[in-house]
């Protein structure tokens, strides 16, 4: 089986499971208790904190823990928004994934928050111009996604995020998918805070963390014993907090390793995500690459198929040994058409023809492979 779904998650690490085992197993102690078992444990959190905060390039006491990447988005919008409101209105995005749209959509409904989302064009990016026709004096939070998990897009976030400090909002970013793939140091960013899950970087599902820069008052969204600072309450998996830590080092150090071989003349995730895109286009004409060409994911290739269903697609390549996807696992089992594929001007036939693929390790001849699969796989899904 030849796994490219990678952005709808990916295998645990060894090296995070075997952190995680000692604190499911022996040390399975509190740690908010002052016992020895507990302050073992807080010792391990108070580890996976710093590590976290390492690839990051923020202080440890900015980092919150939670159960991955959709808590974070809830915490961070919700939290900010409501913490210190300086106004009533949030900009974001049409694109972004359902656990910003939806806690965007209880702000307004709850809590009376006007909502703009700034305009895109055709690949799914926001400019700086665009952003700024949508901004008001008492705009008080921007949210938008690092990278598109659908269409690959990465967004200009350093630009974006001045642009919004100029009018004194503060600037979140869902950095689920670009974790492991694109630079998260926050400082380089400059953004107010970031989220992500540990299942995209082989750690465990339910595992995730947020940064939220020091000093910006954040409600919480879970109220009872006041753990991570009083941000997030709920006794802390420690197991999960170190998997996750280790995972994150390890997918940043591949990163940065990649990127290395790039910059040297070697073949990238970047070279290696072209190739295979021009393989697509050149055996499927009637192929359409959905996204950034230039300023996309590594390893992320989305195309629509002009007159087939992209679930029968995937049926057949399934039966070719070829795992991928048609857009967001968290969408899986809707009928309707993917948002992000409408949101970018896509037709509902042209969205129910979409197919994503996405990888982290794939070699040339694994996405060669894949490519002609594909092609039979239409071919197969047309005689159907």
């Amino acid at each position: 089986m030849l796994y490219l779904d990678a952005a709808a998650t990916t295998p645990m690490r060894r090296t995070a499971l075997e952190a995680a085992w000692p604190f499911l197993t022996g040390e399975f102690g509190n740690p908010s208790s002052t016992h020895e078992p507990g302050l073992r444990a807080a010792a391990g959190l108070k580890d996976a904190r710093a590590r976290v905060a390492s690839v990051l390039g923020c202080r440890a006491s900015e980092v919150v823990f939670t159960s991955g990447g959709t808590e974070g988005d809830n915490l961070a919008i919700k939290g900010i928004a409501l913490g210190d409101p300086r106004g009533r209105h949030i900009v974001t995005a049409r694109t972004e994934h359902e656990a910003v749209l939806e806690s965007v959509d209880y702000l307004r409904r709850i809590h009376g928050f006007e909502v703009d989302f700034v305009a895109l064009d055709d690949s799914g990016t926001a400019t700086t111009e665009a952003l700024r026709a949508v901004l008001r004096p008492d705009t008080t939070l921007v949210s938008i996604a690092y990278a598109n998990n659908e269409i690959g897009t990465v967004q200009p976030i350093a630009e974006l995020a001045s642009v919004a400090h100029a009018v004194g909002a503060r600037f979140h970013t869902d950095a689920v998918q670009a974790a492991g793939r694109l630079d998260l140091d926050v400082r380089t960013l400059g953004v107010d805070a970031l989220t992500f899950s540990g299942h995209k970087v082989g750690a465990p599902k339910g595992s995730g963390a947020a940064f939220v820069r020091g000093g910006i008052p954040l409600e919480p969204v879970l109220h009872g014993g006041g753990q991570e600072r009083g941000r997030r309450s709920g006794t802390e998996n420690v197991a999960f907090a170190l998997a996750l830590a280790v995972a994150l080092e390890a997918a940043d150090e591949e990163r940065m390793q990649r990127e290395g071989a790039t910059a040297g003349g070697a073949q990238g995730p970047s070279a290696g995500t072209a190739v295979f895109i021009d393989t697509v286009l050149r055996q499927l004409p009637e192929a359409r690459l959905t996204g950034e060409r230039s300023h996309r994911i590594p390893g992320h290739a989305s195309f629509t198929i002009d007159g087939v269903n992209g679930e029968t697609v995937l049926l057949e390549l399934e039966r070719r040994g070829v795992i991928a996807s048609s857009g967001s696992a968290c969408a899986a089992g809707r009928t309707e058409p993917s948002h992000v594929l409408l949101a970018i001007g896509l037709s509902d036939d042209a969205a129910a023809s979409a197919v994503r693929f996405s990888w982290t390790d794939a070699s040339p001849d694994d996405l060669a492979r894949a490519a002609d699969a594909l092609r039979d796989a239409v071919a197969a899904a047309r005689g159907l």
